[in-house]
């Protein structure tokens, strides 16, 4: 990293992160102001220190998507959904998951709850790549692992349903 200064507005991204890693995240969030470029070097140098560290894909499907990589944002969403789903102990395929008894699991741990957030965040950014009936299986499985909505889900569900997307209202099964 250069020696870009940034702001002392600092980007909370919880409390169980390590000291270096939060030190690139809050680097990269002032970088994307002058250099995306660098900004991304450093989310993926995140990454690579710290592979189990949850916020950083969040950091990194955020950063593709606000930088309009929608593509790039989907393969983030899809490695955070892997590695939460290896820490919260279910299977990384939310189709097979939603029929499976283990989904309870979600709510139990940090990493399940970040698995339904990522999972929301995927049918966002499928919302905005206009790939209509890969957002809306995506929702309709959310739907039934976040019965709860804790993830909200239903903002995103609402969101198809404004563009024709989807005919679903938020009832889990």
């Amino acid at each position: 990293m250069n020696s870009l200064a940034y702001s002392d507005d600092s980007v909370l991204f919880g409390t169980s992160i390590l000291p270096a890693t939060n030190h690139r995240l809050q680097y990269a969030v002032a970088a994307r102001h002058h250099d995306n470029s660098e900004a991304e070097n450093v989310l993926w140098e995140a990454r690579a220190e710290d592979p189990s560290c949850l916020p950083v894909y969040f950091a990194l499907y955020k950063f593709y998507a606000n930088s309009n990589k929608l593509e790039r944002a989907e393969r983030a969403a899809r490695l955070a959904l892997a590695e939460s789903s290896r820490q919260a102990g279910v299977c990384t395929d939310w189709k097979k998951l939603s029929r499976d008894p283990q989904r309870k699991k979600l709510y139990a741990s940090e990493a399940g709850l970040f698995y339904l957030f990522s999972l929301k965040a995927l049918a966002f950014i499928k919302l905005r790549r206009q790939h209509w009936d890969e957002a809306s299986d995506v929702l309709r499985h959310l739907a039934k692992l976040d019965p709860e909505d804790r993830s909200g889900g239903s903002v995103v569900i609402g969101m198809a349903e404004s563009v024709g997307a989807m005919g679903l209202e938020y009832e889990p099964s």
